[in-house]
């Protein structure tokens, strides 16, 4: 009897196993999403989190495995040099790129190409620096659980570089796709975001607030955890986040105030896809 059990239960683990299983498979046989040509699809996940930080230019920490500050529902260990805005900047031109085409293939453009497309000019020190995110975003280890899908991998998989031609083939890893799924990703405006260039806090922002149809109000000190800013003291960070949200407001338009109890409101118009989603949460339940 018992040992009928055991085999019962045996299959019964299988057949859920196999199942989830084919329902990975064939999420990593679908294509990215498609999005507009004015906009950038980024994963939530690299959005509402500190993977890549509001730091500044100069010396980056490594960290090994370290737990990533992010909302709940985002379980993110990081290994590698911190990344910041500008790499986020390349991949999110990569996902661009790539997203007419299963993830996994090479994804090919010239130095020229990337450059532009990241808003960066074309010179030794633009080439330099494409060199340098190359090699941070594939020496990187994530390691991301998000609801019931995980990924463990790099940012980029690898990529090959001819100095004498000035072009790049890239590779993506095709798993990158799971992190599209159930609708966990955003329409980034890239004018505006473009417009922030430089600007390591207000891009996070920009990104963060992005991902929410209806922002809700949130304390200095969260978003200070979220970011992943550098700054020691709390009051440094009160005042770099006011600069940051007043650049915000001039690129988006969007309102902002921090009340007396030191929470912050961000009041923006919702993109069409936002607005369809907060009517539909209003609609009434049968």
């Amino acid at each position: 009897m018992l040992a009928t059990l055991q085999r019962l239960q045996t299959t019964s683990v299988e057949r859920t196993e196999k199942r989830q299983a084919e329902e990975t498979a064939k999420i990593l046989q679908m294509p990215l999403p498609i999005w507009p040509e004015s906009t950038r699809g980024v994963p939530n996940v690299a959005l509402r989190s500190a993977l890549f930080g509001a730091i500044k230019r100069g010396p980056r920490r490594y960290l090994s495995r370290e737990l990533v500050s992010s909302v709940d529902g985002y379980d993110i260990r990081y290994t590698g040099p911190r990344l910041d805005q500008s790499d986020l900047d390349i991949w999110e031109v990569l996902l661009h790129l790539a997203r007419r085409q299963a993830l996994g293939n090479h994804v090919e453009a010239s130095e020229r190409q990337l450059l532009k497309e990241a808003g960066r000019s074309y010179g030794k020190s633009g080439r330099e620096w494409l060199k340098n995110v190359a090699a941070r975003l594939s020496a990187t280890t994530v390691e991301i659980q998000q609801g019931p899908h995980s990924y463990g991998g790099s940012l980029v998989d690898e990529f090959y570089r001819n100095d004498q031609a000035g072009c790049y083939v890239i590779v993506l890893n095709s798993r990158l796709q799971l992190l599209f799924t159930n609708e966990d990703w955003t329409q980034i405006a890239w004018e505006q975001r473009q417009k922030l260039k430089r600007q390591p806090l207000a891009q996070w922002l920009h990104g963060f607030y992005s991902t929410h149809a209806n922002p809700f109000a949130m304390k200095v000190a969260t978003l200070h955890r979220l970011s992943g800013s550098e700054a020691k003291k709390m009051y440094h960070f009160r005042a770099e986040l006011r600069d940051a949200l007043a650049c915000l407001q001039g690129a988006t338009g969007w309102s902002y105030e921090i009340d007396a109890n030191d929470l912050v409101h961000v009041h923006k118009i919702p993109t069409p896809s936002q607005a369809r989603y907060l009517n539909k949460t209003k609609e009434p339940k049968d």
